[in-house]
This record gives C-alpha cells, structure tokens and sequence, in this order.
C-alpha cells in the first residue's frame, strides 16, 4: 500500500540587526515557528512556539518592533535543537513536500543547522509557492504573502508576520492556485477572440 504523501506548510519568523549595516558575523537565526501538516486535504496537526537563537539571543529594537515580540516570549521559547529535533520526527512520518512562500526559510533553517552542527531534517521536496504563484500568474515580481490572498479577495489568517497565521495562510493560498491549476488543466485556455466581442471594441473605437 502507498504510503500517504503529507505536506508541511511551514513559516519562521527570524532575528534581524538594528540597522541596515550587519554587526559582525551576524547571520538571521530563528525565532518562532508556526507550521501545518496536511493529509489528504486535512490539516492533522499544527504547531506554533517561540525559538531561543543561539548566536545572538538579545533581540534588536527593530526585530521587536517589526515582529511586535518580546524578548521574554523568544527567552521562554524552546532551544534551536529541540526545533531540529521537532521537524526531523514530522518528516520522519511520512512521505514529505515542504511547503514555503518564499525561499528564506529553508535557506535560513539550513544555514541555522550548519551553524549549530545538526543535520537537516528534512528528506523530501521543497516547494517554494512565492515562485509557483509568480510563475502561475505571470507575475513579474515576487508578491508578498497577504497581498497574494489579497488578490483571490481573501483575507490572511491572523496577523501577518505571526508564523502559524503565515503558515496557515500559505496553505490557504495553497489551495487555491492548486484549484486554479485543475481548472486551467481541464479547460482549454480561450484566445482573446472567444473572451471579446471585436465588433464591439470595433464599434466603439470607430465613434
């Protein structure tokens, strides 16, 4: 029997200098993780908490103020590696598809475990939905996550920059481009003469 594919819809939340000049050796370490898994279309388990970096543990004023977290909230968060420890069990589970809006956050977890001497806990694919949705659409920038729910007339979940609000609205998002890419598959795409009357615009222009 196949084993079921699950997909973990993951956000992080990370440290940030006080200025646009980088202190020395300063890299952007995690501080809060919100994620989702889904089975057949059914969120089974979701998990949010704070996350003590273990570089530099004082956050900056900008960090604070962007985020809108306290330092106390990131000191009582759990340690980098039990976090490591955490995702690895999760990928463990099942056949896994990361799922992220943007390419930071793998990027950032990767670097992280480098830094801390742990190995990368997830195996399987990781599929940046910023880029599908850019390239879906056409789009010639790379669109933010609450403006790309925006554009579908939702609205995102909780407060943005929140990591399990961020990681429920990429799946969300998720569900939707999947529901535009089935319909687009099942239909022939119309040319501009199906989608325009041309006597019309003829019509019009010709007064």
């Amino acid at each position: 029997m196949e084993e079921q594919q699950q997909y973990v819809f993951i956000d992080f939340e990370f440290t940030m200098p006080e200025g646009k000049a980088n202190p020395t050796g300063f890299y952007p370490e995690i501080i809060e993780v919100g994620l989702v898994t889904v089975i057949n279309e059914t969120i089974e388990e979701q998990f949010s908490s704070f996350v003590n970096p273990l570089k530099f543990p004082v956050l900056t004023g900008r960090c604070k103020k962007f985020l809108n977290i306290t330092q106390d909230q990131v000191d009582r968060g759990i340690s980098f590696e039990e976090l490591v420890a955490l995702l690895k069990k999760i990928d463990e589970q099942h056949p896994t598809t990361i799922v992220t809006w943007g390419n930071m956050d793998m990027k950032v977890l990767r670097q992280n475990c480098q830094k801390a001497g742990l190995d990368f806990p997830f195996s399987g694919k990781e599929n940046d939905l910023c880029l599908e949705y850019k390239r879906f659409f056409g789009d010639q920038n790379q669109t933010g996550l609450w403006k790309a729910v925006q554009a579908y007339g939702k609205e995102g979940t909780g407060k943005h920059h929140r990591a399990l609000d961020d990681a429920i609205t990429t799946y969300n998002i998720f569900k939707l481009v999947e529901k535009d890419k089935s319909y687009m598959k099942n239909h022939e795409p119309t040319t501009i003469g199906d989608r325009i009357d041309l006597s019309k615009v003829l019509n019009h222009l010709a007064l």
